[in-house]
């Protein structure tokens, strides 16, 4: 069974994100880049996976711009086996990921396609939602636990109400939750084997996929920054500020 991951290039999550002057986006000018950490889970669960004899190979997919190949390479060096990357400077919407990779889900016929839940960059965690639409899969969101048997995968999610337990058929969707794995540590010589391994490059052309962005992004600006707190003598003058000053009773 071949299972195929998404990874996405983000600003690193260690770093403070910094909006443009001109306040059109987000300054990546300089800026280390590495893979959102959801995806990286997602890569980590599929290497498991085929470590478990479960899968046969894992397939790494990036959607971006040529640098995501660094981001593709780390997904190797973990231990995917080869990786793909749709080559664009558009700025790509989830619906055009989803596209794209529906695009390739047809190409490569994956028997499991996991991804992280949502990208630290734009938190949008739709991707994975409209992939198992455009393919009509089934699909279990926010997984904590994967186990997949005899043609089949059953899934533990995080809900609000605590845990809900799925069985699927295959092939399926899948996106990960922060308590799915812990990611091992890549070394210099998986590093270094990952270079060897096969990177396809393709344009959306070359998949039939439209990716204009249907959003227009108006402006970007920074959070206000917040005041310090105040103590009230009794619960009516904290009832009286919170109706004549905070507005929010």
């Amino acid at each position: 069974m071949k299972v195929m991951v998404a990874v996405k290039r983000v600003v690193d999550y260690n770093v403070k994100v910094r909006v443009k002057s001109d306040n059109t986006g987000v300054d990546i000018a300089n800026v280390k880049m590495s893979m959102n950490p959801f995806d990286e889970i997602a890569i980590e669960e599929a290497v498991r996976l085929k470590e478990k004899g479960v899968a046969t190979e894992v397939i790494a997919v990036s959607c971006g711009v040529t640098q995501c190949q660094e981001t593709l390479r780390t997904a190797m060096a973990i231990g995917a086996d080869r990786a793909i990357l749709v080559d664009t400077t558009v700025e790509l919407q989830p619906l055009a990921v989803a596209k794209l990779l529906k695009a390739l889900m047809d190409k490569e016929q994956p028997g499991l396609v996991i991804l992280g839940k949502q990208a630290i960059d734009d938190d949008c965690n739709q991707t994975g939602q409209m992939l198992a639409a455009l393919a009509d899969l089934p699909q279990a969101t926010f997984a904590s636990k994967v186990e997949v048997s005899d043609g089949k995968a059953v899934v533990t999610r995080e809900v609000d109400g605590g845990l809900e337990v799925l069985s699927l058929g295959l092939p399926a969707i899948i996106t990960t939750d922060l308590r799915l794995n812990e990611p091992r540590y890549v070394t210099l010589p998986n590093i270094m084997k990952a270079k060897k391994k096969q990177l396809d490059i393709y344009k959306p052309e070359d998949l039939g996929v439209d990716v204009s962005p249907h959003i227009k992004t108006i402006k970007v600006v920074e959070p206000p920054k917040r005041s310090a707190g105040i103590k009230v003598p009794d619960v009516a003058a904290l009832v009286d500020k919170l109706k004549n000053e905070a507005k929010v009773i």
